[in-house]
């Protein structure tokens, strides 16, 4: 199934690919890529011969209906691997899991190091513990990507996509191996992590934004809300000049 919706996408859309040749031809690697789009998890796997895994929200594995089962079964198709978020700190710990154990398959394991998707487009900091504890507690290579225009292929909220060409761009593999066994200490893990970011804009070329995504996504939902309850205010004291 992977193939015939990885075969579609790159018929419809032609995503162009440059850096093809530092995916390695076998053994485990963690593709740490940017974030744009709902469809990121969609395109990388397309263009790829290897099968990439990564994580969803269970939920996308277990709604009812005809409609739950189709779904499940598309993201089956494409190497999502289902982890219940529930909790916080227990879903981080299921993906840390799951990452290690399709590495010591000798796969290719996928993950968002900034954790949600870009609010804006814009790269924002990566969070340190996924991804570098994976990579030092399994010893795998991580290769930067840079997702290209995906988000406008299907923006935020929008279910219909455009017929856009997005990019992607493969950065040579990183070497972490000198701190392994060293995953506990919160220095390294911002350090490998923050390397791996800046790997990351360089191929994205997108703007780096020193705060979490999620953060962004609060602030800019404060500022909704804000400027919508100015706008009742200013509609409120216009209807009461109106009336004097």
């Amino acid at each position: 199934m992977k193939f015939s919706i990885g075969g579609s996408l790159k018929l419809a859309f032609r995503p162009w690919v440059e850096g093809i040749e530092n995916i390695p031809a076998e053994g485990p690697a963690i593709l740490a890529s940017n974030h744009l789009s709902f469809s990121d998890s969609f395109f990388l796997p397309a263009v790829l011969d290897r099968k990439v895994t990564f994580i969803a929200k269970a939920e996308y594995f277990t709604s009812p209906g005809v409609k739950g089962r189709l779904t499940a079964a598309f993201f089956k198709g494409v190497g999502q691997l289902p982890v219940d978020r529930s909790g916080a700190r227990g879903a981080g710990e299921a993906a840390i899991k799951s990452g290690i154990e399709v590495l010591e398959r000798g796969e290719l394991f996928g993950i968002y190091p900034e954790g949600t998707r870009s609010p804006d487009g814009r790269l924002y900091r990566g969070k340190p513990g996924g991804l570098a504890r994976v990579a030092l507690a399994t010893g795998a290579p991580v290769i930067p990507v840079a997702m290209i225009d995906t988000e406008k292929v299907q923006p935020p909220g929008k279910i219909v996509p455009k017929m856009i060409r997005p990019g992607i761009r493969i950065g040579k593999p990183l070497d972490f191996t000198r701190y392994q066994g060293m995953e506990g200490d919160r220095f390294i893990l911002r350090s490998v992590t923050d390397e791996v970011m800046y790997e990351i804009m360089k191929l994205s070329g997108q703007e780096y934004v020193d705060i979490y995504a999620t953060a962004a996504k609060r602030q800019i939902a404060d500022a909704a809300k804000a400027a919508e309850a100015k706008k009742k205010a200013e509609a409120e004291q216009a209807k009461k000049a109106a009336a004097e």
